[in-house]
């Protein structure tokens, strides 16, 4: 049995390409259904973002996996393969076992810590665990990658400071304000990065935006987005002393806040500050306007030296998640090598049951002048006894089935107590392979109850955050 992943993301092909590969939500149980039709494919999960497109699955052979993947891609996708193969990679077994790990704890993502992946995972799984096209591998290893992505955001700081210029911005104005609750902000232009802007800055708490642009319809239109005011920008400026903060992204050749303004406006509002944050290259703000008391002035060099210093606390503490992944790596190794010994340890319980049903049955009909109190209180003193003596030799080979001679102590093991009948009886009159792994069977006992997978809300980046 293995372990595949056939994937392409951000890194590996373009917005183009990408978008060819979107699986649409209502789609996705039909998309899964076809995809276990795939030849040598056991178990299914497909996770689909803005960033990537990923196919995990459990097969029972490796070779010509990836061609049946991509087989299932085209048909599905109606895209020649030979239009998408060289943007797609292939992770096999130990490699796609980190990659789905690195993939929840963010260490993927296009920008490095972000949380939003961490749900979408979470989501993909459940979607495949409802339609029952996950078993035994899938329940145990998504619900390992989920737990651990909780614990690299929860344990670590990777994923607490701004890493985007608008976002940044935001943050920079609770340092002065602590929170934006109740706070009046005026946004000067209407681009895409300052849509950005308005998204954290709702998210954050702001009551009420301000969108000014020259042309109207574009402050109208961006406004609509978030309910809130559009203006031009000469009427704006004029109520400079009713808005806490600024932000000015406008692409204009010259000044569109001058010092004069500025310090005009703060007479009209005594000891309340103002937060000006000038995004834009050129400048839209006169920078003589940090001289005027009360007044916080930030440009993008401020901001991008933010954003430089907290990648690179990210990526310190990515390195401790990278040991994180490592030590669920042998876990879920240690894990897939015991799974081999439940077939056994069944066996030689139904053995020891045979027997001890045999043996009470011949006690009591040697002994038929027992009443039912005496024969109760023999089965449970003798059901006791064979418990304890199969308790230590099943509790050994658990911890020697997870050890380098795994499948040579299975063996031994079954020889011992002579338990071949009992495994091939189990496995419909076939003998038992050697491997310890067995092959995994869907069933309602390997489901993950989604309660298990619940990811905090605090662990959830600002809104406008990149995911996947």
């Amino acid at each position: 049995m293995h372990i595949v992943v056939v994937g392409l993301n951000y890194r590996t092909a373009p917005i183009e390409v990408r978008e060819q590969f979107a699986f649409a939500e209502k789609d996705l149980p039909a998309a899964l259904h076809q995809l276990m039709k795939t030849k040598s494919v056991l178990e299914g999960v497909v996770v689909a973002t803005c960033n990537r497109t990923e196919i995990y699955v459990v097969v029972d052979r490796l070779h010509m996996c990836g061609y049946f993947i991509r087989s299932f891609m085209e048909q599905w996708f109606n895209v020649k393969s030979e239009q998408f193969t060289q943007h797609m990679y292939i992770y096999e077994d130990e490699q796609a076992i980190a990659h789905l790990f690195r993939v929840t704890c963010g260490l993927d993502s296009m920008v490095i810590g972000e949380t939003q992946i961490l749900g979408q995972v979470r989501n993909s799984f459940l979607t495949a665990q409802s339609e029952g096209v996950t078993g035994t591998w899938f329940n145990q290893l998504f619900k390992q990658a989920v737990t651990l992505g909780k614990r690299a955001h929860s344990e670590t700081s990777i994923g607490e400071s701004a890493v985007s210029v608008s976002y940044a911005a935001v943050e920079l104005g609770k340092r002065i304000f602590g929170m934006f609750t109740g706070k009046r902000v005026l946004i000067l232009g209407a681009g895409k990065m300052s849509e950005l802007t308005v998204k954290h800055l709702y998210s954050s708490g702001a009551a009420e935006v301000i969108v000014a642009n020259r042309t109207l319809s574009r402050a109208v239109e961006l406004a609509e987005k978030f309910a809130g005011r559009p203006s031009t920008i000469d009427e704006a400026l004029r109520h400079l002393d009713e808005v806490d903060i600024v932000i000015s992204s406008t692409g204009a050749e010259g000044y569109v806040l001058t010092a004069e303004q500025v310090a005009a406006g703060m007479k009209r509002r005594p000891s309340r500050p103002l937060f000006m944050i000038d995004i834009a290259v050129p400048r839209d703000i006169d920078p003589e306007a940090a001289s005027v008391p009360d007044v916080f002035l930030y440009d993008i060099d401020d901001l991008e030296g933010i954003v430089e210093s907290n990648l690179e606390m990210r990526r310190s503490e990515a390195a401790k998640i990278e040991v994180m992944i490592a030590e669920e790596m042998d876990e879920f190794q240690v894990w897939l090598k015991t799974l081999g010994v439940r077939p056994v340890i069944r066996a030689l319980q139904d053995k020891s049951n045979s027997i001890y049903d045999e043996t009470m049955d011949s006690l009591f009909n040697k002994l038929p002048e027992l009443d039912d109190h005496q024969r109760k209180v023999i089965r449970r003193l003798t059901k006791s006894i064979v418990n304890q003596m199969m308790h230590d030799p099943i509790n050994v080979i658990k911890e020697m089935s997870g050890g380098d001679k795994g499948n040579e102590a299975l063996a031994y093991f079954t020889q011992i107590f002579a338990l071949q009948e009992q495994l091939e009886a189990g496995n419909g009159g076939s003998s038992p392979a050697p491997a310890p792994v067995s092959v995994p069977q869907r069933s309602e006992n390997d489901r993950v109850p989604a309660a298990e997978f619940l990811v905090p809300k605090t662990v959830f980046a600002p809104a406008g955050l990149l995911g996947g």
